[in-house]
């Protein structure tokens, strides 16, 4: 039955002079007629806002952020409401963006990091920015009024590059990945802004054995999936999501690793809201696992490769993203400066 699944490219988007290196799609578009958006970001120093037209269904440039950023834009993160934009870069810096009307403007720009900022990424209520840095420092930032950003903590522990940070999608635990082959989980112990280490997940608990380079959460957030340097997937899985508040931190546990879908580093994992996640790698391709529910589940969940897309870009594959909406669309970023959107059809 699945294997009549396809995996349709849409539309390939050109624009960007050198490497795109992520993408994000606007949260608060694809629903209640207003059209999707997401941004891109590259090389080339820019950010690109692209917006899908509701009569044809594709994607066109909306405007382009730039002379803002002097070096590579490394990653993107819109904020809940879809109204600021964070973009990070190996200028040291991560810019906030307003949208105005459709005009975007640089209201914010934080700095602090010694060097390449990574990756950004906004909690679910909009109210702490991550970011983090080849400099191995994790900040954690309050949105103040009036676009004013103010750093709380700064978190060291990784030991190398901090490759990506994400916050868990409905508690204020925060989560990051690093060169150093760890993911880390940190918590606000009790007093406001005392962020500690609460969790490493490494090699000694199952944990990869290379550069952890992507995370990210199943729509309930009790399963998180990690892809690595070590041409490994592997998925997680807490127990009491939701149930934390005073309950103390429940810890993260392997619970199985996906080995032999790539040939190349996986650069890219992302959970869609309909349980099915993407993997994006430098062998050019794309692969997408559901739920093994034939299986017994003795050992916890099991993956299956649900489809294979080789070739999906002619370079590397840094980023994969499913879009918000009812029917999900999968975008891709390459190192061949092309973003491309696709359709999983039966």
């Amino acid at each position: 039955m699945e294997t009549s699944l396809e995996l349709k490219e849409v539309q390939k988007l050109e624009g960007h002079t050198d490497r795109v290196w992520s993408l994000d799609w606007n949260p608060a578009t694809g629903h209640d007629g207003i059209p999707l958006v997401f941004a891109s970001c590259s090389g080339d120093k820019t950010v690109r806002i692209w917006e899908q037209n509701l009569s044809t269904n594709l994607f066109s440039c909306k405007a382009t952020l730039e002379e803002t950023h002097t070096r590579t834009v490394r990653s993107c993160a819109w904020s809940p409401t879809g109204k600021l934009l964070a973009t990070a870069s190996f200028d040291a810096t991560t810019a906030i963006w307003e949208n105005v009307g459709g005009d975007f403007e640089c209201v914010s720009t934080l700095e602090g990091h010694e060097n390449e900022v990574k990756s950004v990424s906004w909690n679910a209520a909009g109210t702490l920015l991550a970011t983090c840095s080849r400099d191995k420092s994790v900040w954690i930032w309050e949105v103040q009024p009036g676009n004013e950003f103010e750093c709380v903590s700064v978190l060291q522990g990784h030991t190398q590059d901090v490759k990506m940070v994400r916050w868990h999608p409905t508690e204020d635990i925060l989560f990051s990945c690093s060169y150093d082959n760890n993911i880390k989980v940190w918590a606000d112990e009790g007093d406001s802004d005392d962020w500690q280490c609460v969790q490493t997940l490494g090699e000694p608990n199952n944990g990869h054995t290379s550069t952890v380079w992507a995370l990210s959460f199943n729509p309930s957030g009790d399963k998180m999936v990690t892809c690595s340097d070590d041409l490994t997937l592997k998925v997680w899985g807490t127990e009491s999501i939701g149930m934390q508040s005073g309950g103390g931190f429940a810890p993260w546990r392997h619970l199985c690793t996906l080995t032999g879908y790539h040939e190349r580093t996986i650069f890219s994992v992302h959970w869609s809201r309909g349980g099915i996640f993407a993997s994006g790698a430098a062998d050019d391709a794309i692969r997408l696992f559901v739920d093994d529910n034939s299986e017994s589940q003795v050992d916890g969940p099991l993956y299956k490769l649900l489809l294979k897309k080789d070739k999906a870009h002619d370079m590397d594959i840094n980023y994969v993203q499913w879009s918000p909406g009812e029917k999900p669309l999968l975008a891709s970023a390459s190192d061949d400066g092309t973003i491309k959107v696709w359709d999983l059809v039966s």
